[in-house]
């Protein structure tokens, strides 16, 4: 049997995964002004909790990267969900800041097999042309994971209560094993669903120009400490290290930002809290589309991916600035989906990186160092939002403004040019 567009199908897959991700992840935020009233928690209780998933979150970055570089696609990505899904029941039996810190933290190891599993399979699965649009959909299942966890949370918090929702939605991530071990037999290469056509035609398509041809040597296969050597992952690293808190800071402050700064309530912040993520499932999907459409108009890989970056950095600076002092909750939601529009818009195409400086065989590990020095900044800025935020959120929106241009400026000033990898 042989299905015709099959590295679409398992896009799909990926996508509905990270659906799946962050429906589980938003959870708590949404229903969070329910269960701390339940468990007697406050916001300092809140920001431990999330303090414990990113460092276990960053853990699993690292080590994850490596399992996929081992075990492969299919296994990694089982792994990884079961772990969070099953991380994500036992929240239905937490009885305070403790427990619920220790399966948060056993559900952000889970979560963050995800992204260099994503990352692996793209760069597996598509030429170097479609890797930022491949990047584009399958970071828009975020966002619609983001839309969709908000109402869905909300309806299912007021209808059974938060501890049968955790239930509910940990079913999701069991049930997507079952499709995914179906299809995925196999790398393309191998893949025995695969026309003789696509597979010819994602093998040729990742080639660089400067490999080579006759041969079929890898550009570079690094370990961590050699990758270390080379610029271009200090430039991923820092690029990420600096832009990613900006995504997280609404991913686990918007509904306590809503209700602190509006007066939500649970039902209002589900009203409200899916609208920024409109504006992030558009700018994932028209980053990866900008960026091939750049070079396949004959625009090279280093223009398409750094001109797309950059224009994220352009839109996401003056948004944040305008957001410290937004006085109405649709003001604030709307300017808040324009920053994730550029969030993404730049996410995207720095997340395709390491399938461009290195090969198949290490950008797991890559994307996985990257995603750890992300969730560093993360954890940094966690700790210092409900110090900052004493008065008022309008510091909080200021500093993440200063980290875009730091963001933008690693790509252009220490990754240097975007091509296969060389040293310092």
């Amino acid at each position: 049997m042989k299905i015709k567009g099959l590295r679409w199908m398992i896009l799909t897959m990926v996508a509905i995964a990270t659906i799946v991700n962050y429906i589980d992840r938003n959870a708590l935020a949404v229903m969070w002004p329910g269960i701390s009233e339940d468990l007697g928690l406050d916001n300092n209780d809140y920001a431990n909790i999330i303090m414990l998933f990113m460092v276990s979150y960053a853990l699993g970055q690292a080590l994850f990267g490596k399992i996929f570089d081992m075990l492969g696609t299919r296994a990694g990505f089982i792994l990884a969900i079961v772990v969070w899904s099953v991380s994500v029941a036992l929240h239905a039996f937490a009885r305070g800041v403790v427990s619920l810190g220790i399966f948060r933290f056993i559900m952000g190891f889970g979560e963050a097999g995800n992204w260099p599993g994503a990352t692996k399979s793209n760069a597996e699965w598509f030429p170097i042309k479609e890797r930022a649009l491949a990047q584009g959909i399958f970071n828009s299942g975020a966002a619609l994971g983001a839309v969709i966890s908000a109402p869905l949370i909300a309806y299912l918090y007021l209808l059974m209560g938060w501890q049968a929702t955790f239930i509910v939605i940990a079913s999701f991530g069991f049930i997507w094993v079952v499709p995914w071990y179906i299809l995925y037999k196999a790398a393309p290469d191998s893949h025995p669903w695969l026309s003789d056509e696509e597979r010819e035609y994602i093998l040729k398509g990742q080639k660089a120009p400067s490999q080579d041809e006759s041969t079929g040597d890898d550009v570079a296969a690094p370990t961590w400490m050699e990758m270390l050597q080379y610029r271009q992952t200090w430039g991923v690293v820092l690029s990420r290290f600096c832009l990613d808190p900006v995504w997280w800071l609404f991913l686990s402050w918007l509904p306590i930002y809503l209700a602190d700064q509006f007066g939500f309530n649970v039902k209002e912040i589900g009203m409200f809290a899916w609208i920024p993520y409109v504006g992030a499932a558009a700018g994932s999907l028209f980053g990866g589309w900008l960026s091939g459409r750049l070079i396949s108009s004959g625009k090279s890989v280093n223009f398409a991916r750094r001109f797309a970056i950059t224009l994220g950095g352009v839109i996401m600076f003056p948004c944040l600035l305008l957001t410290a002092y937004a006085g109405d909750p649709l003001v604030a939601v709307l300017l808040i989906a324009c920053i994730l529009f550029g969030f993404q818009c730049a996410i995207g195409n720095i997340q395709t990186l390491p399938s461009d400086y290195f090969d198949g065989k290490s950008v797991g590990s890559l994307a996985g160092l990257s995603g750890a020095a992300a969730v560093v900044g993360v954890i940094i800025t966690t700790k210092l939002v409900p110090m900052i935020a004493t008065v008022s959120y309008a510091p909080v929106f200021m500093f993440a403004a200063l980290l875009v241009p730091l963001s933008v400026l690693s790509v252009w000033l220490i990754s240097g040019p975007v091509k296969p990898a060389g040293k310092l």
